[in-house]
């Protein structure tokens, strides 16, 4: 079952709550009209009973009817009673005339005769402390009872027009304030799939409108970045998987064309082996590139251990180079702010390319500057020069040093180094003063 659209949802409570506060000023409107009325019902009897004891006489004791006012309009009623006589009385009901009757004897009050719309009072008649007689004035409540229908049906009438130009306000409003919304939505959705390079770009959000904008934006953003971040993952896999993949795929197709000697077997299989491992550096890499940039919790670890770890996976090919690699001690202990993991994926390929480029030996310095600790990897090879400082960190590039037979390489290298450490608030960079080679590998401090 689908569930009404949020504008008409926001409609009907809209509606609900004009109602609700429409009744309750009805009601409460009519509560008072009627008291009103029964107030001024009550007054106008009281008056008549008060004109007319003002209007009679008395003497040695007797009451005489005078001439009073003129109080013989339609609905109105007076009596006047003297012991057990009645000195005047109008013509009425015998119910009003039963009720007249039970006043005459008894205190100030007030009666009311509801079969016949009338209402009574009873005043009695005191000279000097003694009770003469009494007077019963009455009013017709035909009228008021009229008035007070008459303004219930005009404040439902009334009511109903108003909620009626409410609710059509409000679907007015409604519209008019959604419907960027739907527009804003429904863009979004479309940039999403064809155009994420677009936005709305409605400036600092100051309403709710541009809020909500902001947020597309970055969204929209984010999505971006993920797909670049998967497509540069393809990329950089494809690119560094294929040279590989070849060689290994060639040297089985050699060793497989015909039979040889177990030593050709065994350097074949050799070959084999060190281009998988490089196939599984590579992969960790990538993994490790990904995994840290889509948000991966970061940790804390030794600057020392950190380097002895890259060194330790680097000291195979130093070995086969005869190479010196020399890690050195800081001068108190350091800390990094990333897991040992994420640091070694950093400094491993900036060592690798120290060995394979370096003459007769590899130096590592470790030292803090500011918020961040400073690897200074150092070789004695040829150096990187001046025009190849920054094009040496992008992916696919070599610098003039490079060994086109070497086939030891880890794949990313520098550029997947230089990424990660960016991804991290760090960063790798070329020194091109220094002889030889010198690389600098930042990263903040645990």
């Amino acid at each position: 079952m689908n569930r009404p659209g949020l504008r008409l949802r926001l409609q009907l409570v809209v509606g609900v709550a004009v109602v609700a506060s429409l009744l309750g000023l009805v009601v409460g409107f009519n509560l008072i009209l009627g008291n009103v009325l029964d107030r001024d019902a009550r007054d106008l009897a009281r008056a008549r009973a008060v004109a007319e004891v003002d209007s009679l006489r008395t003497a040695g004791g007797r009451l005489s009817v005078g001439n009073g006012p003129d109080n013989r309009s339609a609905g109105a009623y007076l009596w006047v009673f003297a012991g057990g006589r009645t000195l005047e009385q109008p013509r009425a009901a015998p119910a009003v005339r039963r009720a007249a009757d039970a006043l005459a004897t008894g205190s100030t009050r007030f009666l009311d005769v509801p079969s016949n719309d009338t209402r009574l009072y009873g005043m009695p008649i005191l000279v000097r402390g003694k009770r003469l007689g009494t007077v019963v004035a009455g009013v017709s409540l035909a009228p008021y009872e009229q008035t007070r229908k008459l303004a219930l049906l005009a404040s439902l009438v009334l009511s109903g027009l108003v909620l009626l130009l409410v609710v059509v306000a409000a679907g007015w409003l409604l519209r008019a304030s959604l419907r960027p919304v739907v527009r804003m939505t429904r863009q979004a959705a479309e940039w999403s799939e064809h155009h994420l390079d677009h936005r709305f770009a409605l400036g600092p959000p100051h309403d709710e409108l541009t809020e909500l904008a902001a947020t597309l934006d970055g969204l929209l953003d984010r999505l971006a970045a993920s797909l670049r971040h998967e497509r540069r993952f393809s990329a950089e896999l494809s690119h560094e998987l294929r040279t590989p993949l070849a060689r290994v795929r060639a040297e089985s197709e050699l060793a497989l064309r015909r039979d040889r000697e177990p030593h050709e077997y065994r350097r074949a299989l050799g070959l084999i082996q060190r281009n998988a491992d490089q196939l599984a550096r590579t992969i960790d890499a990538l993994v490790a590139a990904a995994r840290y940039e889509a948000g991966a919790e970061r940790g804390t670890a030794d600057a020392h251990s950190v380097v002895e770890g890259a060194a330790g996976a680097c000291s195979g090919l130093a070995a086969e180079r005869h190479l010196e690699l020399r890690v050195g001690e800081p001068r108190r202990p350091l800390r990094v702010g990333i897991d040992s993991d994420l640091a070694e994926r950093i400094l491993q390929p900036v060592l690798e390319n120290a060995c394979r480029y370096g003459a007769t030996r590899v130096r590592v310095a470790i030292g803090r500057e500011g918020s961040h600790v400073v690897y200074a990897v150092e070789d004695d090879g040829e150096g990187v020069a001046d025009d190849e400082r920054d094009r040496i960190f992008d992916p696919g590039v070599r610098g003039h040093a490079a060994r086109e037979d070497d086939g030891q390489g880890a794949g990313l290298g520098l550029p997947l180094a230089r990424r990660l450490a960016r991804s991290v608030d760090g960063d790798v960079v070329a020194d091109t003063t220094a002889t030889g080679g010198r690389f600098l590998v930042r990263l903040p401090t645990g």
